[in-house]
């Protein structure tokens, strides 16, 4: 079916008029489309990665290799989604090394590229989970962090991400927002 904006009203989640290249830290959700369980698996409010989930850990550890100017902060890899802290460092704005900086868009699209390519590799080469059409979501959620306070509470959350998976059997609809499609 063809994109009709008569029909189909895609709107943007992101914060309207914000400049999403300036240097600051930013929470990202990222979740696998239709919710498989891909990544690996909650035990003893323990996660344990499957290939598939240390290949995205690992990219996740990486992109500041690959991307100067952006830092990763606290993260976790849960079986069907992604937590983590993007930060856009000062550098990245001065365009020193790359041309145009990158924004939160730009790198969140270059982790899913990235890890979508290598896991259609492991569906092809290793008897990974097939997927339908896209892995990720088309969107993502995310939350400007303002303050160190905010960024702590967000850290904690992401380390107790797995404790609350098995603790609270909502815990998906209750803290994982889905974008609207």
């Amino acid at each position: 079916m063809k994109y009709d904006a008569a029909k189909h009203h895609r709107r943007s989640i992101r914060l309207k008029g914000y400049d999403y290249s300036q240097a600051g830290a930013y929470f990202v959700t990222i979740c696998i489309k239709d919710g498989l369980y891909t990544l690996g698996e909650i035990r003893n409010n323990q996660i344990y990665l499957s290939e598939a989930g240390l290949m995205v850990q690992t990219i996740w550890d990486e992109l500041p290799l690959n991307y100067p100017g952006v830092e990763v902060d606290a993260f976790v890899v849960m079986p069907d989604h992604f937590h983590g802290i993007i930060v856009l460092m000062p550098e990245n704005i001065s365009g020193a090394i790359p041309k145009k900086p990158m924004t939160l868009p730009d790198v969140v699209q270059r982790f899913k590229s990235l890890t979508t390519a290598k896991y259609r590799h492991g569906v092809a080469n290793l008897g990974w989970t097939p997927f339908p059409k896209k892995f990720w979501q088309r969107n993502y959620h995310e939350h400007i962090i303002r303050d160190e306070e905010s960024c702590e509470t967000i850290r904690e959350y992401i380390l107790n991400n797995p404790i609350a998976w098995e603790d609270e059997p909502l815990h998906l609809e209750k803290y994982h927002p889905q974008p609207d499609m």
